[in-house]
């Protein structure tokens, strides 16, 4: 049975993760997705996988916008964190951006973006 939780302990949240994945880490582009990964390396230990959605208000000008698209992508994350953790691996830190002006019609749109992202790191 697959785990579909999302607890407190993959959350991304700290400013030095934060930081240091910007610093450091790889950019990948699928569609309206980006995400930015952050392998476990003998020189940068990861404890544990950690995960973050990120909107920006640049083109998203209301909190209620923004919110309900990192809803969705924290759900896409949810459901499908076991092909996330085949793709980029079981140590990771990542965040995951929206990075369009026009608002994800529907749930399944944005999972199958998802989706896709992954299976294109997996290749």
């Amino acid at each position: 049975m697959t785990n579909f939780q999302y607890p407190r302990a993959e959350k991304l949240k700290k400013n030095t993760e934060i930081s240091l994945l910007f610093e450091k880490g790889k950019w990948r582009t699928s569609g309206n997705l980006r995400i930015i990964i952050l392998k476990d390396k003998p020189n940068l230990p990861v404890e544990e996988a950690k995960f973050g959605v990120s909107v920006s208000k640049r083109y998203f000008k209301r909190a209620v916008h923004r919110n309900r698209i990192k809803r969705l992508l924290r759900e896409c994350y949810r459901l499908n964190k076991d092909l996330f953790k085949q793709a980029f691996g079981e140590k990771t830190v990542a965040m995951l951006f929206w990075v369009s002006a026009e608002m994800p019609p529907k749930f399944q749109d944005v999972e199958a973006q998802f989706i896709k992202l992954c299976e294109a790191q997996k290749k």
